[in-house]
């Protein structure tokens, strides 16, 4: 299977002249031109941008993700390119509304007719995992406008024969190339794997969505739709509809009286809230899932969608990550050096003030500049240079965040290409270091101690007595406790007469004077 796949792949990008795409970039151009000398009955009318997001459409839901990751980079790509690429975010080709219908009927065991008063069969948003379509619930359930996310169907073979090659190609580049072994592809796919396969179950994507709902209740920053539990399952989950302008649409939102450089500062302060205050974080924030209200209610809110792929931190990660960061933001690069050889990131014997220096030679060039004055792809590749030089090794559990971090950057580059990311950033850090030491962390710490404290006090003299039961089935240490202390008194008696001799002496001493 995962060479009959392989053979597609390759047949698909044949099909498309990606061959051509990639050889054009070899300077001498000799490869580029065997290719079409090989390959001469093809003609291609659509543009190369076009034809590459064609490609990925046919290859599926993983390239399609990775398609939407790439369109946010419009630093790294030509603007036709990211163009292209952003249309894979919510206008991928749908499944036929009978096949929709046919996957309602499968999860409730009876028609859409029966399940909702009204239903609308043309989906509104078509997406690499499931299309969404808007409904109305009858009257006995609310009558409230929802908005229905229907998985696509047969994806999870799709999925199984694309990890499975991704898988093989993961072990030839582990064994075949010289930084495989410290960039754990293995382990990168297997934690993309993990959420690519929770993605498919809508009941974890409902919960998600909940769990993010209450994070941010009574926000003035993020709105995120309520979930109508009665009517969700594995295959389709029912939410409250949400009415917004799309964020990649800054023309209309201008329009509408938003202002852009408020709303990317918001951006990044709902991504670190995310990240240090909760440890769980919406991690596929392309502009297809991204909204701003107009509404007077909620005018320049976020409205958040799409919540099969989330991350989750420890309070290690959060604290290793805060310190990083908050460090790069007082350029304290030496820290940050120190922090990844405590953290076993980079090996033991790494020498700090030569990492340091090679850190800080990547970094110092980019503060106090604006976002558009910034290549971002340049500081990547000097970084990843950086880390190959001292064997940093790239930590699985956190592949999501870097993910979402190239997806906020791409949102606020778009916003508001002034935007001052490491003014912006630096006080909510200083504060969220702020609270996890001194007097609200005790405060906060005594009251999340406190349940634990209330169930144990009362058993303080069963577990004393239990002690010391089992210290008196344990050998008598009277004697040798009995030795000590004589032994202690004895010290006590000659340190005394000791200080009483020179205190006579020293009498003496001034007397004769």
């Amino acid at each position: 299977m995962r060479l009959l796949r392989l053979a597609k792949i390759l047949s698909i990008a044949s099909r498309y002249g990606l061959d051509e795409m990639i050889l054009e970039q070899e300077p001498s151009g000799r490869l580029a031109a065997c290719s079409r000398a090989l390959h001469f009955w093809r003609r291609f009318d659509a543009p190369p941008a076009v034809r590459l997001r064609q490609a990925l459409e046919s290859l599926g839901p993983i390239f399609v993700k990775f398609g939407q990751v790439l369109s946010t980079r419009r630093d790294l790509l030509r603007p036709d390119i990211a163009d292209e690429l952003a249309k894979l975010q919510d206008r991928v080709p749908p499944f036929s509304s009978q096949l929709a219908l046919a996957q309602i009927e499968n999860a409730y065991g009876r028609p859409a007719s029966e399940v909702f008063a009204e239903f609308d069969a043309t989906p509104v948003a078509s997406a690499s995992i499931a299309q969404v379509h808007f409904a109305r619930l009858r009257p006995e359930d609310g009558g409230h406008e929802v908005a229905v996310k229907i998985l696509r169907p047969a994806m999870h073979a799709v999925i199984a024969n694309d990890l499975a090659l991704l898988e093989t190609l993961a072990v030839v580049l582990e064994k075949a190339w010289s930084d495989g072994r410290r960039l754990k592809p293995r382990e990168v796919v297997a934690e993309f794997a993990k959420y690519l396969y929770d993605e498919l179950d809508l009941m974890r994507e409902a919960a998600n969505c909940s769990q993010l709902r209450r994070n941010f209740s009574g926000s003035r920053l993020l709105q995120v739709p309520e979930v109508y539990w009665d009517q969700c399952t594995t295959t389709v989950m029912v939410m409250e509809r949400m009415r917004g302008i799309p964020i990649s649409q800054t023309a209309a939102l201008v329009a509408a009286g938003v202002d852009l450089a408020a709303l990317s500062r918001a951006g990044v302060e709902i991504f670190f809230t995310q990240v240090f205050r909760d440890g769980f974080f919406h991690a596929d924030m392309h502009p297809g899932n991204i909204f701003v209200a107009v509404d007077p209610a909620h005018h320049g809110s976020y409205i958040a969608l799409d919540f099969g792929i989330v991350g989750t931190l420890t309070d290690a990660d959060k604290n290793y990550l805060a310190q990083n960061f908050l460090a790069f933001f007082q350029r304290d690069y030496k820290r940050v050096a120190t922090a990844h050889i405590e953290a076993g990131w980079a090996p033991p014997e790494t020498r700090a003030d030569e990492f340091e220096a090679a850190i800080r030679a990547v970094c110092e060039p980019i503060f106090d500049r604006p976002l558009h004055e910034i290549s971002f792809g340049r500081v990547l590749l000097r970084l990843f240079q950086t880390s190959r030089r001292f064997n940093v090794e790239i930590q699985p559990q956190l592949v999501m965040l870097q993910k979402t971090l190239l997806n906020i950057e791409g949102l606020g580059r778009q916003l508001d290409p002034n935007l001052d990311l490491w003014k912006t950033a630096k006080p909510f850090l200083e504060r969220w270091m702020s609270e996890q030491v001194g007097r609200r962390a005790f405060h906060r710490g005594v009251q999340q101690e406190a349940p634990y404290w209330a169930r144990t006090l009362p058993q303080l003299p069963r577990l004393v007595h239990q002690a010391l039961t089992r210290q008196s089935n344990e050998p008598d240490l009277t004697p040798i406790l009995d030795q000590l202390l004589r032994a202690q008194r004895r010290q006590q008696r000659l340190l005394g007469i000791i200080a009483l001799l020179l205190a006579v002496l020293l009498a003496g001493h001034y007397l004769h004077f």
